[in-house]
Protein backbone atom coordinates (compact mmCIF):
# COMPACT_ATOMS: atom_id res chain seq x y z
CA UNK A 1 0.00 0.00 0.00
CA UNK A 2 0.96 3.28 -1.36
CA UNK A 3 1.11 6.74 0.71
CA UNK A 4 -1.59 8.06 -1.66
CA UNK A 5 -4.17 4.94 -0.86
CA UNK A 6 -3.29 5.19 3.00
CA UNK A 7 -4.08 9.30 2.67
CA UNK A 8 -7.14 8.14 0.37
CA UNK A 9 -8.33 6.06 3.56
CA UNK A 10 -7.46 8.67 6.05
CA UNK A 11 -9.78 10.82 4.08
CA UNK A 12 -12.75 8.28 3.79
CA UNK A 13 -12.62 7.47 7.61
CA UNK A 14 -12.57 11.26 8.15
CA UNK A 15 -15.77 11.62 5.92
CA UNK A 16 -17.60 8.17 7.59
CA UNK A 17 -17.12 9.28 10.76
CA UNK A 18 -14.66 6.52 12.07
CA UNK A 19 -12.40 6.11 14.26
CA UNK A 20 -10.10 3.28 13.84
CA UNK A 21 -9.46 1.16 10.31
CA UNK A 22 -7.27 -1.79 10.31
CA UNK A 23 -6.28 -2.95 7.13
CA UNK A 24 -5.22 -6.56 6.00
CA UNK A 25 -3.71 -7.57 2.73
CA UNK A 26 -3.03 -10.52 1.08
CA UNK A 27 0.91 -10.64 1.71
CA UNK A 28 -0.01 -10.84 5.35
CA UNK A 29 0.84 -7.53 5.70
CA UNK A 30 -1.93 -5.09 8.13
CA UNK A 31 -2.48 -1.24 8.16
CA UNK A 32 -3.68 0.14 10.84
CA UNK A 33 -4.93 3.74 11.11
CA UNK A 34 -6.69 5.94 13.83
CA UNK A 35 -8.09 9.30 14.01
CA UNK A 36 -7.35 11.80 17.33
CA UNK A 37 -10.77 13.02 18.86
CA UNK A 38 -10.66 16.65 17.76
CA UNK A 39 -12.56 17.91 21.16
CA UNK A 40 -10.72 17.24 24.32
CA UNK A 41 -12.39 14.51 26.68
CA UNK A 42 -14.82 16.42 28.94
CA UNK A 43 -12.32 15.06 32.31
CA UNK A 44 -9.86 16.79 30.15
CA UNK A 45 -11.72 19.49 29.92
CA UNK A 46 -13.00 19.66 32.86
CA UNK A 47 -9.14 19.44 34.54
CA UNK A 48 -8.10 22.18 32.76
CA UNK A 49 -10.79 24.56 33.44
CA UNK A 50 -11.03 23.59 37.29
CA UNK A 51 -11.11 26.45 39.82
CA UNK A 52 -10.80 25.33 43.56
CA UNK A 53 -13.98 26.44 45.63
CA UNK A 54 -13.66 29.81 47.35
CA UNK A 55 -14.86 29.89 50.82
CA UNK A 56 -16.15 32.77 52.45
CA UNK A 57 -14.06 33.17 56.32
CA UNK A 58 -14.89 35.96 58.99
CA UNK A 59 -11.86 38.59 59.18
CA UNK A 60 -8.78 38.18 60.49
CA UNK A 61 -8.52 40.62 63.12
CA UNK A 62 -5.04 42.34 63.32
CA UNK A 63 -3.12 43.31 66.86
CA UNK A 64 -4.34 46.57 68.09
CA UNK A 65 -7.17 46.74 65.67
CA UNK A 66 -10.50 48.39 67.35
CA UNK A 67 -13.70 46.25 67.78
CA UNK A 68 -15.65 45.99 64.55
CA UNK A 69 -18.21 48.69 63.95
CA UNK A 70 -22.07 47.67 63.82
CA UNK A 71 -22.27 48.04 60.19
CA UNK A 72 -19.70 45.44 59.52
CA UNK A 73 -20.96 43.42 62.47
CA UNK A 74 -24.19 43.40 60.81
CA UNK A 75 -22.39 42.74 57.55
CA UNK A 76 -21.26 39.82 58.82
CA UNK A 77 -24.00 38.25 60.62
CA UNK A 78 -25.92 38.37 57.23
CA UNK A 79 -23.08 36.64 55.52
CA UNK A 80 -22.51 34.12 58.00
CA UNK A 81 -26.40 33.75 58.27
CA UNK A 82 -26.80 34.72 61.80
CA UNK A 83 -29.75 36.22 63.11
CA UNK A 84 -29.94 40.03 64.02
CA UNK A 85 -31.03 39.07 67.29
CA UNK A 86 -32.48 36.23 68.65
CA UNK A 87 -36.38 36.14 69.03
CA UNK A 88 -38.15 34.70 72.28
CA UNK A 89 -39.03 30.49 71.60
CA UNK A 90 -37.47 27.30 71.30
CA UNK A 91 -36.41 25.90 67.48
CA UNK A 92 -37.59 23.07 65.18
CA UNK A 93 -34.48 22.51 63.34
CA UNK A 94 -33.44 20.50 60.64
CA UNK A 95 -32.06 16.51 61.36
CA UNK A 96 -30.50 15.80 58.44
CA UNK A 97 -29.15 17.80 54.66
CA UNK A 98 -31.91 17.69 52.16
CA UNK A 99 -35.06 19.68 50.65
CA UNK A 100 -37.39 20.92 53.06
CA UNK A 101 -41.29 20.50 52.42
CA UNK A 102 -44.13 21.82 54.69
CA UNK A 103 -46.93 19.36 53.12
CA UNK A 104 -46.85 15.74 51.95
CA UNK A 105 -47.37 16.65 48.12
CA UNK A 106 -48.07 20.03 46.45
CA UNK A 107 -51.85 19.28 47.13
CA UNK A 108 -52.60 17.93 50.26
CA UNK A 109 -52.83 20.98 53.04
CA UNK A 110 -49.56 22.33 55.09
CA UNK A 111 -48.19 20.13 58.16
CA UNK A 112 -48.56 22.97 60.20
CA UNK A 113 -48.96 27.14 59.75
CA UNK A 114 -48.21 29.66 62.13
CA UNK A 115 -50.71 30.11 65.09
CA UNK A 116 -50.91 25.72 64.59
CA UNK A 117 -50.30 24.11 68.27
CA UNK A 118 -48.15 21.41 68.40
CA UNK A 119 -47.15 18.59 70.62
CA UNK A 120 -43.58 16.60 70.77
CA UNK A 121 -44.73 14.00 68.47
CA UNK A 122 -46.40 16.23 65.76
CA UNK A 123 -45.39 15.88 62.22
CA UNK A 124 -44.14 19.83 61.30
CA UNK A 125 -42.50 19.43 57.65
CA UNK A 126 -40.64 16.68 55.87
CA UNK A 127 -37.22 17.00 54.44
CA UNK A 128 -36.40 15.06 51.28
CA UNK A 129 -32.82 13.16 51.40
CA UNK A 130 -31.97 10.89 48.54
CA UNK A 131 -35.33 10.20 47.37
CA UNK A 132 -36.08 9.26 50.88
CA UNK A 133 -39.12 11.29 52.08
CA UNK A 134 -38.15 12.08 56.12
CA UNK A 135 -41.02 13.28 58.50
CA UNK A 136 -39.37 15.74 60.96
CA UNK A 137 -41.28 16.16 64.15
CA UNK A 138 -41.70 19.19 66.57
CA UNK A 139 -39.63 17.31 69.53
CA UNK A 140 -41.46 20.19 71.63
CA UNK A 141 -45.03 21.31 72.68
CA UNK A 142 -46.17 24.60 72.11
CA UNK A 143 -47.34 27.23 69.36
CA UNK A 144 -45.95 27.80 66.08
CA UNK A 145 -44.74 31.41 66.16
CA UNK A 146 -42.97 31.30 62.58
CA UNK A 147 -41.89 29.57 59.38
CA UNK A 148 -38.48 30.55 58.60
CA UNK A 149 -37.48 28.28 55.25
CA UNK A 150 -39.62 28.67 52.39
CA UNK A 151 -40.94 25.26 50.55
CA UNK A 152 -38.79 23.52 48.58
CA UNK A 153 -35.71 25.39 49.86
CA UNK A 154 -32.52 23.29 50.56
CA UNK A 155 -31.49 23.17 53.99
CA UNK A 156 -28.14 22.21 56.05
CA UNK A 157 -28.00 19.75 59.98
CA UNK A 158 -29.27 22.43 62.10
CA UNK A 159 -31.12 24.92 60.14
CA UNK A 160 -33.91 26.66 61.80
CA UNK A 161 -37.33 25.39 60.69
CA UNK A 162 -39.69 26.81 62.95
CA UNK A 163 -40.19 28.89 65.62
CA UNK A 164 -42.01 27.61 68.83
CA UNK A 165 -42.96 29.58 71.69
Amino acid sequence: MDLKQIKELMTAMERAGIKKLTVKQKGGDEVHLERQDENPSHAHHHAATFYPPVYAHPPVREEGATRASPVSKAVQDEAFGKEKEEKEGKYVTAPLVGTFYSAASPDDPLFVKVGDRVEEGTVVCIIEAMKVMNEVKAGISGTVAEVLIENAHPVEFGTKLFRIV
